[in-house]
């Protein structure tokens, strides 16, 4: 790079900590106050059971080869497969 260019470049700086801190602000108040983070999750864990509820002995065989290789998590976990 020539001396000339050199003058020319403006050094700045990225807060990173602050960046993220606003960036987690902005996606709370894009939820708005009456977002319930326990009714949400309530409702992903009924949305969870009625997706396998009631499997056929193949289904059961996946599902239990998927929590096996830890692609979905097991009964332990918190989520159960309605059998």
């Amino acid at each position: 790079m020539h001396q000339d260019r050199a003058a020319e470049l403006t050094s700045f700086t990225i807060d990173l900590h602050f960046e993220e801190a606003r960036r987690r602000a902005a996606g709370l108040a894009a939820l708005g106050p009456e977002w319930d983070p326990m009714a949400a999750l309530r409702g992903e864990d009924e949305a969870y059971a009625l997706l396998y509820s009631g499997p056929d002995a193949e289904q059961r065989r996946t599902y239990d080869r998927l929590v096996a290789a830890g692609v979905l998590p097991g009964e332990a976990q918190g989520r159960a497969a309605a059998h």
